[in-house]
């Protein structure tokens, strides 16, 4: 079988460091923070009281009121950043067999708000059973993508990845997969999350997974600082627009980058903890370069999982240097978590959008909130720290690492 060339051809984001693409981007370049003590609840019971909520969004801006009111949050940015995306690349009513083009959809969690609703008017109530009607299908994570499909009339594959916080990643790779074996000539491939609220922050605090930093929630997400004390719960949405080369060539599309290597493994070893040594994300970086036909010099621009938590940091730095050896000190290599906080089973596709753009733009954003060198990470590799740095971006690496040891990573390169 001949494979087929994949590009990208549309994104859409909605982060809490900006509500679209382009503000998204403006605000990786400009280092801002998106963590702030939580609104949407009070969390003054929490160990952790802060997160990084979307700001300034009103669902009713994108989605009728009555229609809204049927989909949990994580489905309603769903659709939010499927529609930039789809009219970025220009598919809406495109004249091509709707049965090729698909919606393959990531989260890691699905309706957490939903689920945590439904359950509390319940325990309120009198025993009897009064559930809302859409309890299930509004919880459950595959409605993203089957609501996006109903919305534009997309009838190819459509279905829900589900790798904790490589959901998104995993997306992308199936879209991928499904493109280049000549399947489907388009799909929507992205992930969504919304898991900031009581039962969220509870859980993930109870496993001491959260930082705790409530004095200074801006600084809280310092990936590779000595004095990292875990990550910041995040939450929103990406998508991003896959399409066959010759496809989007005929009608003109613009095109971002090309998908060229992508990686899975399972590290086999922790629910939780990664491998000490990083074996899973060795072999899923070593996977991207052999299936891309790429040299390690080849690459320059590593977008780690980087999540700010003690044991993950170290473990996916020791996996790029040995991976890409002494080429692993020409590379810039940041965390943009250190920005938009973790968002689980959407973080994969924001930051393959990031990879993306830093590709089209030659320039690669910041890890930001660096204050104090950490021993155990060697001080020679080019970590991005405080500020964006302009260079030429051949190629770039978007790393993705979930509970249950899920480890999947994507290569994007420069279309020619």
């Amino acid at each position: 079988m001949e494979l087929k060339r994949v590009v990208v051809t549309g994104l859409g984001a909605l982060t809490p460091i900006g509500n679209d693409v382009d503000n998204y981007w403006q605000s990786l370049l400009a280092g801002k923070s998106g963590a702030a003590r939580i609104t949407r609840f009070d969390p003054e019971k929490f160990k952790t009281q802060f997160a990084c909520e979307l700001k300034d969004f009103d669902v009713k801006d994108y989605i009728d009121r009555k229609e809204a009111r049927r989909m949990d949050r994580f489905t309603q940015y769903a659709l939010v950043v499927a529609d930039e995306a789809v009219k970025d690349a220009g598919i809406e009513g495109i004249d091509t067999d709707p049965d090729k083009i698909g919606v393959i959809w990531g989260s890691g969690i699905g309706g957490l708000d939903t689920f945590l609703e439904e359950c509390m008017n319940f325990a309120k109530g009198d025993g009897t059973p009064r559930f809302n009607p859409f309890f299930i299908p509004k919880m459950i994570a595959d409605l993203a993508p089957g609501h996006i499909s109903i919305k534009y009339g997309f009838r190819g594959p459509n279905y829900s990845t589900v790798s904790a916080c490589a959901s998104s990643t995993n997306s992308i790779i199936d879209a991928f997969n499904y493109i280049r074996m000549g399947k489907i000539s388009v799909c929507l491939a992205g992930g969504s999350e919304a898991a900031v609220n009581e039962a969220g922050m509870g859980g993930f605090n109870s496993m001491h997974a959260l930082s705790t930093r409530n004095e200074s929630p801006e600084t809280a997400s310092r990936p590779f600082d000595k004095d990292r004390d875990g990550f910041v719960l995040g939450e929103g949405a990406g998508c991003i627009v896959l399409e066959e080369y010759e496809h989007a060539k005929a009608r003109g599309a613009k095109i971002y980058a090309e998908i060229t290597g992508t990686g899975i493994s399972a590290d086999a070893h922790h629910i939780t903890a990664p491998h000490p040594e990083g074996a899973g994300a060795i072999s899923v970086m070593k996977q991207v370069l052999e299936e891309a036909e790429m040299r390690p010099e080849e690459v320059d621009y590593i977008n780690v999982h980087g999540t700010s938590t003690p044991l993950g940091d170290v473990a996916e730095l020791k996996a790029i240097k040995e991976v890409f050896g002494e080429d692993a000190y020409k590379l810039n290599i940041s965390s943009t978590k250190s920005m938009t906080g973790h968002l689980l089973g959407a973080a994969g596709a924001i930051e393959a959008i990031a990879a993306i753009l830093s590709i089209q733009n030659n320039i690669v954003p910041p890890t930001i909130n660096h204050f104090t060198d950490d021993p155990d990470i060697d001080s020679k590799l080019n970590l991005t720290f405080h500020q964006a740095q302009e260079r030429e971006v051949r190629a770039a690496i978007s790393n993705t690492f979930g509970f249950g040891g899920h480890n999947a990573s994507v290569l994007f390169r420069k279309h020619s």
